[in-house]
């Protein structure tokens, strides 16, 4: 049997050295990461809206710049959820018109809304996402309602409880 002192013991590189390939690995990951962002940053073409049939570029669906948008402000939805039958929903919402609306219009579209939500199941709107696509159907739902003129669905407040 060997002694212990006998035994030899290997040593790795030095602090040095280390902390030169550290620093060295760290330069060129940045070089790296500034050349990509460069390259994917210049080789970004403009995107142009398809023209339309008459030649004329495609309108935007939001108003013109110079248009005067109004907020109007339905009453509150207060209803329960399809599914857990349990759950129930207030929801604050107004919308971004962009020409005033009857107020005939305004109640067909509160109570279209007042409707979807009847539908909606609670995993549907759970998440970031869920709430986007909460929010994406009670636009399109506005929007048909009132005949385009609904440019935005405002959601103030949405309670669950």
């Amino acid at each position: 049997m060997a002694n212990a002192e006998q035994i030899p013991v290997a040593k790795g590189p030095s602090m040095i050295i280390q902390a030169a390939m550290l620093l060295g690995m760290t330069v060129a990951a940045l070089g790296i990461g500034w050349m990509s962002g460069s390259y994917l940053k210049g080789s970004e073409a403009p995107v142009k809206a398809p023209a339309a049939e008459g030649g004329e570029q495609a309108a935007a669906p939001s108003a013109a710049p110079g248009a005067a948008l109004t907020v109007t402000e339905l009453p509150s939805i207060t209803t329960n959820l399809a599914a857990p039958v349990e759950t129930w929903v207030r929801m604050d919402v107004s919308l971004l018109l962009d020409a005033a609306l009857p107020n005939e219009t305004i109640q067909a579209i509160h109570q279209d809304l007042l409707t979807f939500m009847r539908t909606v199941k609670m995993h549907q709107v759970e998440g970031a996402s869920g709430f986007l696509h909460l929010k994406a159907d009670l636009q399109e739902r506005a929007a048909m309602r009132g005949d385009g003129h609904v440019k935005d669905v405002l959601i103030r407040t949405l309670l669950f409880e």
